[in-house]
């Protein structure tokens, strides 16, 4: 039987109103929805555990007879439960839900039923809350026992019984027409759309489901990447780019005055710069690398190719701290070269100056506003963009004329996620470290070594070091918690380092009182600053050699690695310690990787396979897309396969 996928599910036989309604609540509106719809899991019910096998705080999957049931009332029938016991002749076993007494209308005694959940006890056996299914027919022993059955979301009403037999009434003699990126998934895994969503659904081996997923997921990331394909082909076809790659005038002195020499890593992305900023379309490029391996300073060559090309530039950054060290930095540079550079905040405004005079203005969300109006904006730079949503970086791109875009993260980008959260973007990578900095090693103390912590930190600093304390909370938690506060902590530690200066920062004090307190840091007045992380950024002091996290758990690994990079920036060897409560075993084996390395491309993959890509990307990075069976932790290789597929077939 021949249908679409675009066949609304009200076409199916057996869906009324009231399924319509439940399938609506569960967004499932076509056939398309309904059999793409990946069941959550699996069970083998082809070899179901005896009750007499269970074991506690395992789950386990049991089939019986219900031998007795009903509900118990307690506390003056203000708490109640429903219970049944199931017997297959091994055990029984004692199934519980707590408030739900319409159960004991579902159910009867003799009822065949099967059961899955986590033994909370076993003396009587029993499961709290499981899932539980009936078995009523012939048909539900041939088409639910005895085999690998999927089990499905479902929303109240729609029962996993109905819906698993929807379903595979839907598949039986089902045909269906493909697509040509599901024809080039099809042909990659020698085997039909249709044969393989009947392997999804009602699969013959659990090897069988993971190469139906792995065949759909290939499909998904192949639609995704045409997508990217497609964008980019009709926006290079309608934009029409600046001439930018300058004449050299400012970049050879530029290059000459600094007291380092650029990378090879760096020189590479310079080149790439160049080329992109001679093509007849804007570039669009993302580059990324780890701390400290020198992005900044690319960007302020990226800047002057455009300066030289009698263009602007616009260059954003997330915070007024680091807006301000940047506009410093630019000016240290750029004014012997006689460039402008001015700085654009919520508290500062644009110098008054000829127009005529091409200008690099950095700035913070300042720029996006009505009273940033530039002249001939021909380079916009992002710096931390992933602090920034996609509409924001549209917003200041559209001051300008198509300009050329660069968007930087000092947040490493696993492969996979470079190549779908920010497929539309070309890739830069700075893999290379500059030379001549000490090294940084990181230690790992539980909350019972701080004594000894303290007194490492007061010897560093009496030899002529400075240091950062970060901690993850501004103030002390109502609730009482057990998160140290940066302002409670920096009254103790004033107290314990006197006569040592003390600083302290955090996201909640005034741009100008945060910013007098990062001078006095850098020129050495004060010791030991007292931080949330808001210093993960925008803080460069080579003479701060010790950084001590405590609560450290409460970060994620690639945003401990940022803190760190805080540290390690001058000749001499630095330490960063990380303190965690010697109770939280899970927290303290987790941040064993910062000790194992200081790559962060490696912290970045482990990163965002511990915390999922969600968390690792944050909140502000709009535009991921959401994959239905793809996995970017484990399935690196089909986003590469996928990619292969969609260049050596564009359509």
């Amino acid at each position: 039987m021949s249908r679409s996928l675009d066949d609304k599910l009200e076409t199916l036989p057996g869906i009324g109103r009231t399924r319509l309604d439940q399938f609506n609540r569960v967004k499932l509106h076509s056939l398309g929805d309904l059999l793409l719809n990946r069941p959550r899991r699996y069970e083998d019910r082809r070899n179901v555990s005896p009750i007499s096998a269970c074991l506690k705080d395992e789950f386990i999957l049991l089939n019986g007879m219900i031998q007795a049931h009903g509900v118990k009332r307690f506390q003056r029938g203000r708490k109640l439960v429903y219970e049944f016991v199931l017997d297959d002749g091994t055990a029984r076993l004692h199934c519980r839900f707590w408030n739900m007494p319409f159960l004991e209308s579902q159910l009867a005694v003799g009822m065949r039923v099967f059961v899955f959940g986590k033994v909370s006890g076993v003396k009587p056996n029993t499961i709290e809350h499981p899932e539980f299914e009936t078995v009523e027919s012939e048909e539900d022993e041939q088409l639910h026992l005895n085999r690998i059955v999927p089990v499905y979301r479902l929303t109240e009403g729609l029962p996993q019984r109905w819906l698993r037999g929807l379903m595979w009434r839907t598949l039986d003699h089902l045909d269906i027409e493909e697509s040509s990126d599901q024809s080039l998934a099809s042909k990659h895994f020698g085997r039909r759309r249709i044969d393989q969503l009947r392997q999804l659904h009602f699969p013959d081996s659990e090897e069988a489901a993971e190469q139906s997923r792995r065949r759909f997921a290939l499909e998904e990331f192949a639609v995704l990447q045409r997508g990217f394909a497609r964008r980019r082909n009709q926006f290079r076809k309608k934009a029409q780019g600046h001439r930018c790659a300058g004449d050299n005038r400012l970049i050879k002195p530029f290059l000459n005055a600094l007291s380092f020499q650029l990378t090879g890593a760096q020189t590479n992305v310079l080149r790439e710069i160049r080329a992109d900023f001679g093509h007849a379309y804007p570039m669009r490029r993302l580059l990324h690398g780890d701390v400290g391996s020198g992005k900044t300073v690319v960007a302020a060559c990226a800047a002057l190719m455009a300066i030289e090309s009698e263009f602007s530039v616009a260059f954003m950054a997330p915070t007024e701290i680091l807006a301000e060290q940047h506009f410093r930095r630019m000016n240290d540079w750029f004014g012997p070269l006689g460039v402008r550079v001015e700085l654009l905040t919520g508290k500062t405004r644009p110098a008054p100056g000829s127009p005529d005079k091409p200008t690099v203005t950095v700035g913070t969300h300042a720029l996006i506003h009505d009273n940033y109006q530039p002249d001939n904006l021909g380079l916009v730079i992002i710096d931390e963009q992933h602090r920034f949503g996609v509409i924001q970086r549209e917003k200041l791109l559209r001051k300008g004329f198509y300009p050329h875009l660069l968007v930087m993260t000092a947040t490493p980008i696993p492969r996979t996620l470079g190549l779908t959260a920010y497929g539309d973007l070309d890739v830069s990578v700075i893999d290379e470290m500059p030379s001549g900095r000490g090294r940084i090693r990181t230690h790992l103390r539980t909350t019972d070594d701080i004594a000894k912590v303290w007194k490492f930190v007061a010897n560093e600093m009496d030899s002529g070091r400075q240091a950062y304390v970060v901690y993850p909370r501004i103030e002390e938690d109502a609730n009482g918690g057990d998160l140290k506060s940066v302002k409670e902590e920096h009254d103790r530690l004033t107290g314990l380092f006197a006569p040592r200066s003390v600083g302290l920062i955090h996201g909640q004090m005034d741009s100008p009182k945060a910013q007098a307190v990062v001078d006095k840091f850098r020129k050495g007045e004060i010791k030991l600053l007292v931080a949330t992380t808001v210093i993960e950024v925008g803080v460069d002091v080579p003479n701060a050699t010790i950084m001590v996290i405590e609560n450290a758990g409460q970060f994620g690994l690639s945003q401990l690695h940022q803190l760190r990079g805080r540290i390690g920036r001058g000749p001499a060897d630095s330490h960063c310690i990380l303190i965690e409560d010697s109770r939280k075993a899970d927290g303290i084996e987790r941040l064993k990787v910062l000790l194992e390395t200081n790559d962060g491309f490696r912290i970045a993959e482990e990163d965002m396979r511990l915390r999922g890509v969600g968390d690792f990307l944050g909140t502000r990075q709009s535009g991921m897309p959401k994959l239905k069976f793809g996995d970017l932790v484990r399935d690196r290789d089909l986003v590469e396969q996928a990619r292969e597929l969609v260049e050596a077939h564009p359509v």
